[in-house]
């Protein structure tokens, strides 16, 4: 997906596209950016407080080094891990040493890990239905690997999450 198309989809994700599609200006003395809520239909995966360990690094290139997800923290290995989206599960099983699962809504992609499923690859699941066991070894201390694919290209998930800065689209000169 070309990165116009990208900010496309973050600023329709984000709210500062009008009913008509059309960017809002923002007041000339708006004050600075606040954070973005979670999109509707949207939950984070754990419970706990909501706290991001290790944050989305969009790659320079497809194949170069980046962080293409967000590492959230949990409680305990042994949490249960919740659907952030509903949809019908893409994957559930393991890939290399790690369990995974992955939800499909349309062209989005939404991937846990280390996550071992309590479901199975074609079941429906529902935002905020528990889909797993939180794993332990990803990070220091416990937490959730959060991954989103829109169209195969790889996006921050506090767009869907809210967390990130609402982009704010200033009038011409």
């Amino acid at each position: 997906m070309r990165p116009a198309l990208l900010a496309l989809a973050a600023l329709l994700v984000l709210g500062a596209l009008g009913p008509s599609g059309r960017a809002h200006a923002a007041p000339a003395a708006a004050a600075p950016a606040a954070l973005a809520p979670a999109a509707p239909g949207w939950v984070w995966p754990v419970d706990g407080p909501r706290a991001v360990v290790r944050p989305y690094v969009q790659p320079a290139t497809p194949y170069a080094a980046g962080h293409r997800g967000v590492d959230l923290a949990a409680l305990a290995p042994g949490d249960e891990v919740r659907a952030v989206t509903s949809g019908t599960v893409h994957y559930a099983g393991v890939v290399v040493d790690r369990p995974v699962i992955t939800v499909r809504i349309g062209q989005v992609l939404a991937t846990v890990e280390p996550v071992t499923p309590l479901v199975a690859t074609g079941e429906r699941v529902t935002a905020g239905q528990v889909i797993g066991v939180l794993e332990p070894g990803h990070c220091a201390r416990p937490c959730v690997h959060l991954g989103v694919r829109v169209a195969g290209e790889y996006v921050s998930p506090l767009l869907y999450l809210g967390g990130l800065q609402r982009a704010v689209l200033l009038p011409l000169g």
